[in-house]
């Protein structure tokens, strides 16, 4: 199956570009996130591609006074992995790794604008996620990360909304990870569910800061890695080493305070009490799981009453629990302070020795 893809020199196989490999699982994703400085506005974006599913989805979420907006879309993108348009969310690659630019046209949701995301610094790549349970692969992915600067506007119903000025955080991620409709025969010998994840992109004026931990149950990291970048001097600081003192409000697994510390350097991050909802973007939502199949195109909206949402995750609403916190963080670097803000990212499932996890959820539905 030939695309217009073919034509760019990009090809890894003797195969088309339309075939990734043989892996139901392989994806190729986008992920955007911004935020103003007062924590008034938090938006995020999404545009997964499933070659194996010939299914491309795609989502736009907004935090806004109480509430955050979900604009939902999946197509049957046909082989063709280049027409990144769904319904009427549009990500256009303006220039490769620097310059991102997202439309969102009309729909039921009344959530439209044109939003351009510019690099602040290089890409950092992070460490290859590769991860079995038992003989099986569940996880082998790459993944890009760039902090980034906001132009652009978004209309809520009529109400004009600035995001120039805003900062935020890119991804690219692409491999293997499970997607779509759950495997019909689970790996053996079985496992308990356990997935822990830290990740805490924190943007400065002349900085940047990222860390990030997979963990196992007993809290050895699997995955984890430290880069500041200095714009000032213009230097790239990878930490080989990074520890973490988690705190967690109580009762929950909501992180209430962390520090991260090593090599010269420490981070101490404050939860400001925005929390914004992956499942906004597709996050182990029961229905708009990410590479789910919704027919030729499909559009969906719907809205989150952030008073209300912890408590529905308590009474059960597990999709309520991956989410990003936003958070004002101090920054130590061999004697220079940093002030800037940033998210935690963070998804526990499962035991976790040195926070006191040992069941499945414990801590969420008391």
């Amino acid at each position: 199956m030939l695309t217009p893809a073919d034509d760019y020199p990009l090809h890894q196989t003797p195969e088309p570009m339309a075939y990734a490999g043989s892996d139901r699982n392989f994806y190729d994703r986008f992920f955007f996130n911004g935020y103003s400085a007062d924590g008034a506005v938090f938006f995020a974006a999404a545009l997964g591609v499933y070659p194996q599913l010939n299914i491309m989805d795609a989502s736009f979420a907004l935090s806004y006074e109480g509430r955050q907006y979900n604009l939902r879309a999946s197509k049957e993108m046909l082989g063709d992995r280049l027409a990144l348009s769904v319904g009427p969310l549009t990500v256009e690659i303006v220039k490769p790794m620097q310059e991102t630019r997202i439309t969102l046209a009309d729909n039921e949701g009344g959530l439209t604008g044109s939003l351009t995301a510019t690099a602040r610094h290089s890409a950092i790549e992070e460490p290859r996620f590769t991860r079995r349970q038992g003989t099986r692969m569940m996880m082998d992915l790459t993944r890009a990360t760039q902090n980034i600067d906001w132009a652009g506007t978004l209309d809520l119903r009529g109400e004009k909304i600035e995001v120039s000025g805003c900062r935020g955080t890119r991804d690219r991620s692409w491999g293997i990870r499970q997607i779509g409709m759950a495997e019909p025969q689970a790996p053996v010998p079985p496992a308990p569910q356990q997935f822990y994840w830290l990740w805490t992109p924190s943007n400065f004026d002349e900085a940047a800061f990222f860390c990030h931990s997979n963990d196992d149950g007993d809290g050895v990291p699997w995955n984890r890695k430290a880069v500041f970048d200095d714009f000032a001097h213009g230097s790239r600081l990878e930490l080989t080493q990074i520890d973490f003192t988690t705190a967690y409000h109580s009762g929950t697994r909501r992180v209430s305070e962390l520090v991260l510390q090593g090599g010269g350097v420490k981070a101490s991050f404050t939860p400001t009490g925005h929390i914004f909802y992956m499942q906004g973007l597709g996050y182990i939502h029961p229905e708009w799981n990410h590479g789910m199949h919704h027919g030729a195109l499909r559009v969906a909206f719907d809205e989150i009453d952030l008073a209300k949402a912890e408590a529905a995750l308590k009474a059960g609403k597990m999709e309520n629990l991956h989410i990003q916190s936003l958070s004002d963080i101090e920054l130590e670097v061999n004697g220079v302070s940093h002030h800037g803000q940033g998210v935690i990212e963070q998804l526990f499932i499962g035991p976790h020795k040195p926070s006191g996890f040992q069941d499945l959820v414990d801590g969420i539905m008391t």
